[in-house]
């Protein structure tokens, strides 16, 4: 499906590896101009390599911390300034630690705010103006399935993400109709680190096989299995497309079925 977002210009936050990579190749993929940025060189490098090789747009890979405010205006300027304009917004973080209320401290509450929502917050601030400029501008945040049913010793990313969903239904409102917003909430997918997570139990003799590990990980999974990245970056760029030109305001679980709230 041709999703009409060639020569599209698309800023994606924390986007060099894992499920946030597989949304800004969906956007390649589809021959927009795609902006990354990361904070790990090998990275940047990479993710600018994926990039090229997935489509024919522009690609713009940088140095950045997303917890950094003048990193973040650095990284929205020189976007669009590359690309002459910014037309979608794709947000996200890395996870907070892992942890349970009592085990947190104070300033972990401030990193994960700073981390997950004001980051978010920067790069909207910083991008406005474009997006209402552009004839189709959205902003999608990556949030995760926590914002709906809480995940043991997650109480950072349990409590904080909520935040940016509240976010997403402000913006919804306040920013139609030149702005769309949205949020995707995703379960368990096969990223790399999860390999890496799995082929570490195997190690350790959890489990006998790598299949095995996959298996008992997408345990509760009506789907019966993880969800394959690709199917999330697609998901972000149909959002980012006129063909989701109605949707608005909403946090789609993309985790087969597992959330049953």
């Amino acid at each position: 499906m041709d999703l009409e977002l060639a020569g599209s210009a698309v800023l994606c936050t924390a986007a060099t590896s894992g499920l946030d990579l597989a949304s800004a190749t969906a956007f390649a993929r589809e021959g927009a101009d795609v902006a990354v940025c990361g904070r790990t060189a090998t990275h940047i490098d990479d993710a600018r390599e994926t990039l090229r090789a997935a489509g024919n747009g522009e690609v713009l890979a940088v140095e950045a911390d997303i917890t950094n405010a003048d990193h973040v205006a650095a990284f929205v300027e020189q976007t669009a300034a590359e690309f002459g304009g910014i037309d979608h917004v794709v947000t996200s973080a890395g996870g907070p630690p892992s942890g349970s209320f009592l085990d947190t401290e104070e300033s972990d509450w401030y990193d994960a705010y700073d981390l997950l929502v004001m980051s978010a917050v920067r790069v909207l601030d910083g991008a406005h103006d474009h997006l209402v400029e552009s004839d189709a501008g959205t902003w999608t945040a990556i949030t995760s399935a926590t914002v709906k049913e809480v995940a043991d010793n997650l109480v950072l990313s349990n409590a904080v993400r909520r935040g940016v969903i509240g976010l997403v239904k402000t913006v919804a409102v306040e920013w139609a109709p030149d702005v769309r917003a949205n949020a995707v909430c995703p379960g368990g997918h096969e990223t790399a680190r999860m390999e890496e997570l799995i082929r570490d139990d195997v190690k350790r003799g959890n489990y006998e096989s790598y299949e095995a590990g996959l298996a008992d990980s997408a345990e509760g999974v009506p789907m019966g299995r993880l969800g394959d990245p690709r199917e999330l970056g697609d998901t972000v760029a149909f959002l980012a497309s006129e063909r989701a030109g109605f949707v608005n305001g909403a946090a789609l679980s993309i985790d087969g079925g597992a959330t049953r709230s």
